[in-house]
């Protein structure tokens, strides 16, 4: 069955003890404005920016590994999204919650999460 995927934005992940400042700074450097100083829940951190380029989801998270930034792909059936992207190279890292960490064949982490809304941004991807 087919399904559909596209970029959904960039995560700042942040090892600090700080969360406000790291948002505050990355809000300044980038241009934008807080949308949403708690925008996680009680497992994770957030902040989330406003207005982001092209509809594009970005935030500031806490981690406890070191910092770095990774981007998500939303699809609306997030196991054959994974799957697809396995047969290109990746490999599947865990399913926390209700997204699938992954490591592309080059190293890079990114996630793979459900699609908020198809209709908004740029058409998905059809596979």
């Amino acid at each position: 069955m087919a399904h559909r995927s596209r970029l959904a934005g960039f995560i700042i992940d942040c090892n600090t003890g700080d969360l406000d400042a790291a948002a505050d700074f990355w809000a300044g450097a980038l241009g934008m404005r807080i949308a949403e100083r708690h925008a996680g829940d009680d497992t994770a951190e957030y902040q989330q920016f406003a207005d982001t380029p092209y509809g594009l989801d970005a935030e500031v998270q806490k981690v406890e590994h070191p910092s770095r930034v990774h981007l998500d792909i939303e699809a609306d059936d997030i196991d054959a999204e994974a799957e697809r992207l396995e047969k290109l190279g990746a490999k599947k890292v865990a399913f926390v919650k209700r997204w699938w960490v992954m490591e592309a064949p080059t190293g890079q982490r990114f996630c793979i999460v459900r699609m908020k809304h198809p209709e908004l941004g740029a058409a998905p991807n059809v596979w």
